[in-house]
């Protein structure tokens, strides 16, 4: 069985789990609704205040889809119940971030500012305190959206080994290099 898969998901309060007769799975919930369509193989139920994921046979097709609906709905649940948040940091003299509106206006060091459209369904903040750098905040109730934003700003100045300079997430963990050595 798989480790994932057989667990139930449990329903906080006013969370609510329909299923169509499509095998489209919605979730509704204080933060929002999001869908997801489940494969015709996977059989989804509500039972009680739980969601229970099952699957018809052991083929391997089967067991890996079986564990992927599965956190895909507890990542829907999550999502519409207390929602994901994702903060980055600008490293560099002279970074600088500004939202306005779905607008994330970026000046990263080349010469022209990055202006950078934010679907609707996330919302971004950008923070600019005095000798701090500066802190871009996402938040969404989607788990795959939000993580597709951030990667996609990220690319625009990644982090480089040598100075740290570059666009990283809060509290990562950068590998940093040694520069070229003095020879005697």
């Amino acid at each position: 069985m798989s480790r994932i898969g057989i667990l139930p998901i449990d329903l906080p309060g006013g969370v609510t789990v329909t299923i169509s007769d499509t095998n489209e799975v919605k979730v509704k919930g204080p933060k929002g609704e999001i869908s997801q369509k489940v494969g015709t193989d996977i059989k989804v139920e509500v039972i009680e205040n739980q969601v229970i994921v099952s699957r018809p046979s052991d083929e391997k097709r089967h067991k890996s889809l079986h564990g992927l609906y599965r956190s895909l709905i507890n990542n829907m649940v999550v999502g519409v119940s207390e929602g994901f948040s994702i903060k980055q940091e600008l490293v560099g003299v002279g970074y600088r971030a500004e939202a306005k509106g779905q607008i994330l206006e970026l000046s990263l060091g080349f010469s022209h500012d990055i202006h950078f459209q934010i679907p609707d369904e996330v919302k971004v903040e950008a923070q600019q305190e005095r000798r701090n750098n500066p802190i871009i905040t996402l938040t969404s109730v989607n788990k795959q959206l939000i993580g597709e934003v951030a990667a996609k700003i990220r690319s625009l100045r990644p982090p480089e080994p040598y100075k740290g300079k570059g666009i990283k997430f809060v509290g990562e963990q950068l590998r940093r290099k040694a520069g070229k050595s003095a020879s005697v």
